[in-house]
């Protein structure tokens, strides 16, 4: 991810992200913060302050687990995936986040990406191989079916044209990510951004209570479960989660689907910025190559070239344990962020409409995918 800052005439620095919602809250507002990048110190306080809560998340599922144990008592095992991100919002929505931490925070986006990385380790590539052609195909038509639904759903409330392509993309491809690269390339309004990045960002957040709740109802397995949230969940984060949430192994599928997902951004915003140049409302492309690569997300790369060198023997038994404790801890930093950036009151501000039709498209597309994947799993057996 590729970042910049536009500093004010007060020096203050925005922090504007190509292709990533580090810098962006739960209202799809940027985040103004300190220019880390001249100061790293001031990158600090918020870093400590996802570890604070990350780990506290982890010391909560650690401690019901031993009371439960101690006292022969059987416990609900919640993960510290939802302990850390339900501290984060509760210091986000009662006493908020002060400006000092501001700047830190918005690096979970980085440590989600580090952590996906340092994932390939514990993938050879034989096991990717477990993902199957099915499930390959299944990314194929969740993309299609979400761009055309949500196309004509926002149609029918007579939302903006460009909000339209921008929570299509979203719902698509990979949330966030997806709408700021698209923004961009089709020069639509910052408020049309901002309200599809509000919608997205408050329907992942639901999709993390209600994933695995439906998971466990209908006993899916960790193959199935994992695919069904790599294909329905937009934002990479709230995937990982949700996937996490029910058990390790999902969150693994989980992580291999929704990587699918996010490397077709590229094709999927060069076809909008097409469109929309030929209605003389977006900028002409000149090298499409160029282009791709630009929009692609190199993360994707980073996660194939460990996972390569792990199947290679390159690394060790011991490195190959110490890459994957890594990749948990950028993963806590990760999902205290999640929380930490989910600001309720925020989201009801930014109206009515997006978000209707955010949740309607949203809530078809994961009834969509769970049916195919139910289907692929009663006929192929994921």
């Amino acid at each position: 991810m590729q970042n910049t800052s536009h500093i004010s005439a007060n020096g203050e620095a925005t922090q504007q992200a190509e292709l990533g919602d580090a810098t962006y809250g739960s209202t799809g507002k940027r985040i103004v913060a300190p220019d880390a990048g001249g100061n790293l110190l001031g990158l600090l306080p918020g870093i400590a302050l996802l570890a604070v809560v990350g780990y506290a998340g982890k010391f909560v599922e650690q401690f019901i687990a031993r009371y439960g144990k101690a006292h022969h008592l059987v416990l609900p095992n919640v993960e510290y995936v939802l302990w850390a991100i339900l501290f984060g919002m509760l210091i986000t929505n009662t006493v908020g986040l002060p400006r000092i931490f501001r700047a830190g925070v918005a690096t979970y986006e980085f440590w989600l990406k580090a952590g996906i990385i340092l994932l390939g380790a514990r993938f050879i590539l034989g096991d990717m191989l477990r993902l199957g052609g099915i499930s390959l195909v299944l990314v194929f038509v969740e993309l299609a079916l979400a761009l055309t639904f949500m196309t004509y759903l926002g149609r029918g409330f007579k939302l903006s044209p460009k909000l339209i392509t921008l929570l299509a993309v979203g719902s698509s491809v990979c949330g966030v990510s997806a709408i700021i690269a698209t923004q961009g390339a089709i020069d639509a309004d910052e408020e049309d951004s901002s309200v599809a990045i509000a919608a997205i960002l408050a329907l992942g957040a639901l999709s993390l209570f209600l994933f695995p709740l439906v998971g466990h109802a209908l006993h899916m397995t960790d193959h199935a479960y994992g695919l069904w949230t790599g294909l329905a969940v937009d934002n990479t984060a709230e995937a990982t989660a949700a996937g996490a949430l029910y058990s390790d192994a999902a969150g693994k599928f989980a992580v291999l689907a929704k990587t699918c997902r996010n490397a077709l951004i590229g094709f999927v915003v060069l076809g909008y910025a097409l469109y929309w140049a030929s209605k003389g409302q977006a900028e002409a492309i000149g090298n499409k190559g160029a282009f791709l690569w630009r929009k692609f997300p190199k993360f994707v790369l980073g996660f194939l070239l460990i996972s390569a060198l792990a199947t290679a023997g390159v690394f060790t038994k011991v490195q190959l344990t110490t890459l994957g404790n890594l990749s948990r801890w950028a993963f806590l930093l990760t999902f205290a962020g999640v929380g930490l950036r989910t600001d309720v009151r925020g989201l009801l501000k930014q109206g009515a409409r997006p978000f209707i039709v955010g949740a309607i498209g949203e809530i078809a597309i994961a009834g969509i995918t769970l049916a195919l994947v139910l289907g692929a799993n009663h006929w192929w057996g994921l």
